[in-house]
């Protein structure tokens, strides 16, 4: 049997659309339709055309309704048309060429079904519809510039379509088997919804995700110009194909570079950031977009927080780490010499999106130091999960795409619902502070190494879990035994556990001053997060400073 003729086969509903109706869109003469019907057939759908819908309905012609009521009311009738048959079961719909201009019908079409652009080019389209002057828009005028008008103005706009494809002249049956192809082949990205007392919003996870960036923030965002922010490195890896994204659907983006790493988190750059949105004229109305690790969301984000009092606000975080946590919760700051991310404001995304293609462009030392946030979601409160990094952990680092998703889907969903509870950190006892597990330390140890990325964020973290619960067992919260696990566990992937791991001394008393200036310091007591077990933290400000002294110099640090 030849290739063509299997597609031809009646065919099971892919996974990924099961239940979904499929709506055909683009300009007419796409053969929406005709490759409808096929389409329908093969899948064993009923086959539903708009047109058909509405001429039955109004009982006469579109060029009729044109003619009497105008397009408005065209529209109207079209939208209610199109709503009542996506209620049903699924089917597969031809639309009008503008049906998904509206974006009522297009929120309806992104909620009831999968939407298919049949992208043509002008002359084919040209030879399709010639002869057809009964469509009211092709009345107007020459059929080829009405075309390139309609084009201009739709295709931003078709792009938002799930799939697309693009139809030459081959014949319809061939046509028919790529638009099948399209379909079988596509994965939607995995949506989590963050509910917070302020605002939602969705984490969308998945492969490919800067080149349908447009598609993706089109919904929500209110103007389609955005300003991104970016360092030189990110740049160069990902800013053309997020651009290349964005163009499609018709949004105007502008780039703010800064240099690399954790200096560009300072009250300088800050300043030239700013200066740089203003300069360009932004409104509230415009988004900035954060594209790299954590650095730019927290740095991105405390300029979208305060310019203007607030700037829409999108997170595109490129890096482990990023994606499953400083990208989502809405914390964005900076760092002074006193400490890390002291001058900052609690501002939502209005979207995460984690491409987890930008993963295989980081060395392996940045996945495992973005591990370890993973890894704290199971020991604050999943020990499933926990469980789950231990037998999953070496793929993750390793780069198992599929691995890597499903660690910052099962981290994103752990951490959403923390902050849910507890936006900005408000409750007395844990809460959103348990978050921070293993970080008292960590900060301590990147103030001591002084932010120069020698040590990285997550590495200083590994070692701060390791501490966070020795001391929990030094103190009987929980078990030396469980203890061992963690630090068996987080040495596995690579990551350094211990202060020893590290390629220096320290002073036991300098990390404790640097964890006084925390900022999770009340009432002058430093606040530490202790476990009774896997996936049993809580939040502790009665510690005694000499417990934390004798801990520090039994893992090697002088006096």
């Amino acid at each position: 049997m030849s290739r063509n003729s299997a597609l031809k086969a009646p065919a099971r509903i892919p996974d990924a659309i099961q239940g979904r109706s499929i709506v055909l869109i683009g300009l007419m003469g796409a053969g929406k339709t005709s490759i409808g019907r096929r389409l329908a057939a093969r899948l064993g759908l009923p086959f539903r055309d708009a047109d058909q819908e509405i001429e039955q309905a109004a009982g006469c012609s579109i060029t009729e309704l044109f003619a009497r009521y105008g397009e408005p009311a065209f529209r109207n009738g079209e939208r209610r048309v199109i709503k009542r048959l996506l209620s049903g079961p699924p089917i597969v719909l031809a639309t009008g060429g503008g049906a998904f201009m509206d974006p009522e019908t297009r929120a309806t079409v992104r909620e009831k079904a999968v939407s298919v652009w049949l992208r043509c080019t002008i002359p084919t389209l040209v030879r399709r519809v010639a002869g057809r002057m009964h469509r009211p828009l092709l009345a107007q005028g020459d059929p080829g510039e009405i075309l390139a008008r309609l084009m201009e103005q739709r295709h931003p706009v078709y792009a938002e379509g799930d799939v697309i494809v693009d139809c030459g002249d081959d014949p319809i049956e061939e046509t028919t088997n790529e638009v099948q192809e399209a379909l079988f082949a596509w994965r939607p990205p995995s949506r989590l919804r963050v509910r917070l007392a302020s605002s939602q919003y969705d984490i969308v996870v998945g492969e490919g995700l800067l080149a349908r960036a447009g598609a993706l923030l089109a919904p929500i965002l209110a103007q389609k110009r955005v300003m991104v922010i970016t360092d030189e490195t990110v740049r160069h890896l990902h800013m053309p194909a997020l651009l290349r994204g964005l163009a499609e659907t018709g949004v105007d983006a502008h780039e703010i570079v800064v240099p690399p790493g954790e200096g560009s988190k300072s009250l300088e750059v800050f300043g030239r950031v700013v200066d740089r949105l203003l300069a360009a004229g932004v409104e509230r109305r415009t988004a900035v977009i954060a594209l790299g690790g954590g650095v730019m969301g927290d740095l991105a984000g405390f300029a979208a927080a305060t310019t203007l009092r607030g700037l829409p606000f999108v997170q595109v975080p490129t890096t482990l780490l990023a994606q499953v946590d400083s990208s989502v919760g809405g914390k964005t700051g900076i760092n002074t010499p006193w400490g890390k991310n002291l001058i900052g404001a609690f501002h939502q995304p209005r979207m995460v999106i984690a491409d987890t293609t930008t993963l295989a462009t980081l060395p392996i030392r940045e996945l495992r130091a973005g591990y370890a946030e993973v890894v704290k979601a199971g020991l604050i409160g999943d020990r499933e999960f926990f469980a789950w990094c231990e037998e999953h952990g070496q793929a993750v680092v390793g780069g198992d795409r599929d691995a890597q998703a499903e660690a910052i889907l099962r981290a994103c969903a752990f951490k959403a619902r923390v902050v849910g509870d507890d936006e900005r950190e408000e409750k007395p006892q844990d809460g959103r502070a348990l978050l921070n597990l293993g970080h008292t330390y960590g900060h301590a140890l990147e103030a001591e190494y002084g932010y120069t990325g020698e040590l990285l964020h997550g590495e200083a973290v590994a070692v701060g879990l390791g501490l966070a619960f020795r001391l929990s067992a030094r103190l009987g919260a929980c078990t030396p035994d469980a203890a061992d696990r963690v630090v068996g566990h987080v040495r596995s992937v690579g990551l350094p556990a211990e202060l020893r791991d590290l390629d220096r001394r320290f002073s036991a008393e300098r990390l404790i001053a640097h964890m006084g200036r925390d900022k999770k310091v009340r009432d002058g007591k430093i606040g530490f997060v202790l476990a009774r077990g896997i996936g049993e933290a809580f939040t502790a400000h009665d510690v005694p400073t000499e417990a934390v002294r004798h801990l520090l110099c039994a893992e090697g640090c002088r006096d």
